[in-house]
C-alpha cells in the first residue's frame, strides 16, 4: 500500500523490536514516521511532531498508554489513536476508548491489519489527505471514486465500488458476510446475505476472475482477497 506523501505517524512502544519492525514497514509504506521508547518522549514528540496518526503501546514506563492520549486529548490535537496491549481485556480496551482512543489491537497483530485500520482511521479523520492508495493491481481514488484494475479503469456502480474497495483494503484478512453487509450495505440493511454472493459474482466477472483465485471463498466462513 502506497498513500500520499506527507502524512505524519507517531510510534511509542518500549520493545525495541516492535518499534523498529513498525518504523521500518511505515516507513516503507511512504509514512514519515517517529518513534518514541516511553510514554512521556511519546507526549513531547506529539506536540512537536503535530502527527496525524499515534500508535501507541498502553504498558511504558515514565507514562503509560492511557495517559498519553488523555492529555492528547485535552491539548485539542487532531490525532488518529490506535492503542497497542499484550492483554485483551475488557476493561482495558473500555478505559482507552473513554480516554480518547479510537481503535485498539492485541499483540501479535498482522502488519496487514495495522496498515488497513491506519487508512479507516485517515479516511474518516483526514480524508483530504488520502489520495490513490495503491494495493498490488488495485489502485482506488476514493475522492474520484475510481478504482483502476491493472491500469484499466473499472466500471462499477456505487455499491460495487464501496464493496471492491472494502474486500481489497483489507486484503488478506477474512470478511464474513456479515461484516461485510455491515460495513457497505450498513447496520440496519434488512435484505439477505445472499446480495452479498450476487455482488461478488458481479465483481469476478469484471475482475475475469473466473478461477476465484483473485477473490476466494471460503466455505462457511467468507471472502479473502488474495493479491
Amino acid at each position: 500500500m502506497k498513500l500520499s506523501s506527507g502524512i505524519k505517524i507517531l510510534l511509542a512502544d518500549d520493545e525495541p523490536h516492535i518499534l523498529q519492525f513498525l518504523d521500518l514497514g511505515l516507513s516503507n509504506e511512504g509514512f514519515d514516521v517517529r518513534t518514541a521508547p516511553d510514554g512521556a518522549a511519546a507526549l513531547e514528540l506529539a506536540l512537536e511532531f503535530k502527527p496525524h496518526m499515534a500508535i501507541l503501546d498502553v504498558m511504558m514506563p515514565v507514562m503509560d498508554g492511557f495517559e498519553v492520549v488523555e492529555r492528547l486529548r485535552k491539548t485539542g490535537a487532531e490525532v488518529g489513536v490506535i492503542m497497542l496491549t499484550a492483554k485483551d481485556e475488557v476493561e482495558n480496551r473500555v478505559k482507552g476508548l473513554w480516554l480518547g482512543a479510537d481503535d485498539y489491537m492485541i499483540k501479535p497483530f498482522a502488519f496487514d491489519e495495522l496498515l488497513a485500520r491506519i487508512q479507516a482511521r485517515l479516511r474518516n479523520q483526514f480524508p483530504l489527505l488520502i489520495g490513490a492508495v495503491t494495493h498490488g493491481p488495485f489502485r482506488i481514488d476514493d475522492q474520484r471514486k475510481e478504482i483502476t484494475y491493472q491500469n484499466q479503469v473499472m466500471e462499477l456502480s456505487p455499491t460495487e465500488y464501496e464493496l471492491l474497495k472494502f474486500i481489497v483494503l483489507n486484503h488478506g484478512i477474512v470478511l464474513s458476510k456479515a461484516t461485510i453487509l455491515s460495513r457497505v450495505w450498513g447496520y440496519d440493511f434488512g435484505g439477505e446475505e445472499n446480495i452479498v454472493e450476487v455482488y461478488v459474482r458481479s465483481l469476478r466477472d469484471k475482475l475475469g476472475d473466473k478461477e476465484h483465485r483473485l477473490i476466494r471463498t471460503l466455505r462457511g466462513v467468507g471472502y479473502r482477497v488474495d493479491l
